[in-house]
């Protein structure tokens, strides 16, 4: 690369912080004119034979600055009788964040796990919760979903920050304060051992699936729709390298069950990086691939299975779906009502993970 577009590297990255995306856009796209991206392409590993790869970093500017004009509907989602949607807000050594907190009426009966659900970036609580449609399906097997809220002040675009070196560490920055918050709610409502679970989509994801390289004795399973593999960035510039080209990722040596959704039209994350989380977090196992249409679109899936026959891991490759949740609801943003219902097959699949010893 030359100086020159490093130098715009930098400077985009100075913009998104100042909360400026659609001019970071406007001088990397310059700079890629220039010739910066031909000396940046390369070529990652396509999952399943199928998914679209080696976008380079224009189309996903692109991508994000469509992401941009996105928004939610904001307001109150009508709650169920007995059903309670909690403000609160937790302050740990490392920091505070606001969170929403959904409990469902029980009806006496303990719950049946706790949920964390990091939103993407632009996006807030209340707009997950009605995009992802993962309240309804609280209500029918008794889980306890909490909502946490990208501050500001951390993050201009509210995106959760999975490319800073010191968000991705143990007892360290946004790790530290979900870890937190999601003890305090296990002991708050005394949520069984093995049933504690966290997913996010894009930004959301890939801090999903830090938190389950560096607390996965808080966390049993991850989920990610969207997102990326652990330490795949250290920073704003590469960050949108790995996005738009694919990132190899690595791991801490833990191995956690994780399942994982990722359009193959997706021009914001490339769909290599599904690949690439699959690599680096999950266990190894019996491999099984087989492939289906639900919901007007066709996927792919590869499971591995445990030798005790439960599935550990699971990749979702969509058809067709881009930068969306797929079998959203379009009451929220980044949502796509065709395809498999990721929701559903993410909660499926933590409930069916064995229980722990107390």
């Amino acid at each position: 690369m030359t100086n020159d577009f490093n130098s715009a590297m930098r400077r985009a990255g100075e913009l998104v912080r100042a909360g400026n995306p659609t001019a970071a856009t406007q001088a990397i796209q310059t700079a890629l004119g220039a010739g910066g991206l031909g000396r940046m392409s390369k070529h990652s590993k396509n999952p399943f034979g199928r998914a679209k790869i080696g976008r380079g970093l224009r189309a996903t500017l692109a991508g994000l600055a469509q992401s941009a004009m996105s928004g939610g509907d904001g307001r109150e989602p009508s709650l169920p009788e007995g059903a309670r949607f909690d403000s609160d807000t937790f302050f740990g050594v490392a920091g505070s964040r606001d969170f929403r907190l959904y409990i469902p009426d029980l009806k006496g009966a303990a719950p049946a796990g706790l949920v964390m659900m990091l939103h993407g970036c632009k996006q807030s609580p209340v707009d997950f919760a009605k995009g992802t449609g993962m309240n309804q399906l609280a209500d029918e097997h008794g889980v306890i979903l909490v909502y946490p809220a990208q501050s500001r002040g951390a993050n201009m675009q509210s995106c959760w920050n999975w490319y800073s070196p010191a968000d991705q560490m143990r007892d360290s920055g946004e790790p530290a304060i979900l870890a937190g918050l999601m003890q305090q709610l296990q002991r708050d409502h005394s949520i069984a051992k093995g049933r504690s679970f966290v997913t996010g989509l894009s930004a959301g994801a890939a801090m999903a699936v830090v938190l389950g390289q560096t607390y996965a004795d808080v966390f049993d399973a991850v989920g990610t729709h969207s997102g990326l593999p652990y330490k795949a960035a250290q920073d704003v510039p590469s960050a949108f390298v790995a996005m738009g080209q694919g990132a190899t990722g690595s791991n801490t040596g833990e191995s956690i069950p994780t399942i994982i959704f990722q359009g193959d039209a997706d021009s914001t994350v490339n769909a290599a990086n599904a690949q690439a989380i699959a690599d680096t977090s999950a266990p190894s196992g019996t491999e099984l691939l087989d492939d289906g249409t639900t919901g007007g679109r066709s996927y792919s899936r590869r499971t591995v299975l445990a030798p005790a026959g439960h599935s550990v891991m699971e990749e979702w490759m969509i058809a067709g779906l881009g930068h969306a949740w797929s079998g959203g609801n379009k009451a929220g943003s980044y949502t796509d009502p065709a395809g498999p219902d990721a929701s559903r097959e993410m909660l499926r699949f933590f409930l069916d993970l064995p229980a722990k010893a107390a």
